[in-house]
């Protein structure tokens, strides 16, 4: 039998869910196209849970829930910046970011932009994201590399 997934607002009691997500995925997904280094710099595993809320809750914000397990989340901004789009890395390629992408750009007339990562950068050109440029991004002196991209609705 097919699991129930349901994809609901973020809820205050969600953000250390997120968090450990957040860090595992990370860890684990990203690992292909960064060294542990990077990753580290990336997440360090101490996240500011507060700055983190007050964000998540300041954005448009989803959640996406299957058998009552947090299998991933993203959220947006009111100017179409995307900011956080992670899927744990037991649910990846199940169409779970696809499906919080779809309600997160529903929201955003004309331009929606994101930083992707190697990684995430052929999944947002699939869906008809454009790369403008290759960043070079400094977290604790480790540099990493991500794709400021846009899409037009």
């Amino acid at each position: 039998m097919k699991a129930a997934r349901v994809i609901r607002e973020y809820q205050q009691r969600d953000c250390d869910k997120l968090a450990d997500l957040f860090y595992s995925t990370v860890h684990t997904v990203n690992a292909k196209d960064y060294t542990k280094e990077q990753l580290s710099a990336w997440a360090t595993g101490s996240i500011d849970l507060q700055k983190w809320n007050r964000s998540l809750l300041e954005h448009y914000s989803l959640v996406a829930i299957e058998d009552d397990v947090i299998v991933g989340f993203g959220d947006i901004d009111k100017t179409g910046y995307l900011d956080r789009l992670y899927v744990h890395k037991d649910y990846q390629r199940k169409g779970i970011a696809t499906a919080i992408c779809n309600e997160l750009e529903q929201t955003i007339q004309g331009k929606i932009t994101t930083h992707a990562s190697i990684t995430a950068k052929p999944f947002f050109e699939k869906r008809g994201y454009k790369a403008l440029k290759e960043q070079s991004v400094e977290r604790q002196g480790i540099v990493l590399i991500n794709y400021v991209m846009e899409k037009y609705k």
